[in-house]
């Protein structure tokens, strides 16, 4: 059997060690020694962009924000529903998760990064959201395993009724809010609502086959009246 090998490891701002290993040709990602992501499953992450992107296939100068790079498969997904034209921000808290994509000995997803419609952020989601007031057509928040703060404790924010709040407030009308969970969430569901969202969920595999789901959580903002 192969063993894990650990390629890459930093710290997260509030001080957990993220870790990048290998086994076998797949790449994990762990904060504090809890899977994040791995390249063996993808199905669900594509999933969340395609339900967030594809309403936008026709939409001209589309601008997209995508929470958390992780692997790009999310990033992927979206760009091969969005037009040319598009924009897609792509916010990520971690340096080190954009430097590892680039290494050409992973092939991860640095050849997304150059693509014209791309623009990486450096930053906390959180903050480059309560900047944006009606400026996305969709956000996609990827960036950890559900309506709680895993790669940092400050996401906790974004899952509150002030962070949908300003969730919703960065959306155009008619603008889509998707959130990937590894599990059920009725009571964030109903803080959604209680947002402003029309809300509805679905669960997707994992992986084609898979008996294991992930969770999406998808919002749509309400259209200003008349």
């Amino acid at each position: 059997m192969k063993p894990s090998i650990l390629r890459e490891q930093a710290l997260t701002p509030d001080g957990r060690l993220m870790t990048l290993s290998e086994h076998d040709g797949a790449y994990t990602i762990r904060v504090a020694g809890v899977e994040l992501m791995t390249t063996r499953q993808h199905h669900s992450e594509e999933q969340l962009a395609r339900r967030a992107c594809e309403p936008l296939e026709q939409a001209r100068s589309a601008r997209v924000l995508i929470g958390g790079l992780g692997f790009g498969f999310t990033l992927r997904a979206a760009l091969g529903s969005l037009r040319p034209d598009a924009t897609v921000i792509v916010v990520e808290i971690m340096p080190e998760v954009v430097s590892w994509n680039r290494k050409p000995d992973y092939g991860l997803a640095g050849v997304l990064l150059d693509d014209p419609r791309v623009e990486i952020v450096l930053a906390d989601v959180a903050d480059v959201v309560a900047r944006r007031r009606g400026f996305f057509d969709a956000v996609i928040l990827d960036v950890d395993n559900g309506a709680a703060g895993l790669t940092t404790t400050e996401n906790a924010r974004l899952y509150t009724a002030p962070g949908l709040a300003h969730l919703h407030a960065a959306l155009r009308p008619d603008g889509l809010l998707a959130i990937w969970s590894a599990a059920a969430d009725p009571a964030f569901e109903e803080r959604m609502r209680r947002c402003g969202f029309a809300v509805i969920t679905e669960r997707v595999p994992l992986y084609a086959g898979s008996r294991s789901s992930a969770c999406l959580f998808i919002g749509r903002k309400a259209k200003a009246a008349g």
